[in-house]
């Protein structure tokens, strides 16, 4: 099966750490040797959720630029209507942001909003969504985003036939010949996080494999590890 090209990304997901927390528990990940802090926005109606509004990864974010600057806030938005808050949070110091192509009325648009305003851009696929929608937009996508839960909540269990996704979503990638970051986020753990990346995954989302674990940098490093092995 064919892996990524690209050096893994180890991406805590910041909502299932401490949140009253949040600058100190994302440094701790960088600090454990984490490569980006991914940022779950929900809108409780697109999701059945209620999480961070720009003002919350402003703060964050200029929080990481004092000690981190050269680390990633990676926006991932279920929220509908999407577009403004892509500029809100483009605005806000996100680096790169990505949205589901439901919640965007015009889908070359919104990443174009994303672009515009200096992100990378990227596209999250439920798992029951088709990824036909990146036929016509790949040449705007830096990063596909493979739902291997349905979102909403963290603590869910890995979708078991997710792999044959990300497989499929790794094919579309490499026949485009552009350097797409695959990444996957749900039920990430360390005794699967290497059939991940045997499928093709390079971006990889963790919440509790981290902030649930008692040593965040042996979390990591064991979660790496498991990459590698799944790379040879």
């Amino acid at each position: 099966m064919p892996r990524s090209p690209l050096p893994p990304v180890i991406a805590p997901s910041i909502l299932a750490g401490d949140l009253a927390q949040l600058g100190p528990e994302s440094e701790a990940s960088i600090a454990a040797g984490a490569d980006w802090i991914h940022f779950d926005v929900m809108d409780n109606h697109f999701v059945p959720n209620l999480t961070f509004g720009p003002p919350v990864a402003r703060s964050l974010k200029t929080h990481l630029e004092a000690s981190h600057p050269d680390t990633p806030l990676d926006a991932h938005l279920m929220v509908r209507p999407v577009d403004p808050l892509i500029e809100a949070f483009a605005a806000a110091g996100a680096d790169s942001i990505t949205f589901h192509p439901e919640a965007s009325d015009h889908v070359d648009r919104s990443l174009r909003i994303a672009r515009d305003a200096g992100c990378r851009t990227g596209l999250v696929f439920n798992p029951a969504t088709p990824l036909e929608w990146l036929k016509y937009v790949l040449d705007l996508v830096d990063i596909v985003l493979i739902m291997s839960v349905n979102p909403g909540f963290a603590g869910q269990r890995f979708i078991e036939s997710m792999p044959a996704k990300i497989a499929e979503a790794r094919a579309i990638i490499d026949a485009s010949g552009r350097p797409i970051r695959l990444q996957v986020d749900g039920g990430i753990k360390a005794d699967n996080i290497a059939t991940v990346a045997e499928a093709g995954a390079d971006t990889f989302v963790a919440g509790s494999a981290i902030f649930g674990q008692p040593d965040y940098t042996a979390a990591i490093s064991d979660l790496r590890q498991r990459i590698a092995t799944a790379n040879a």
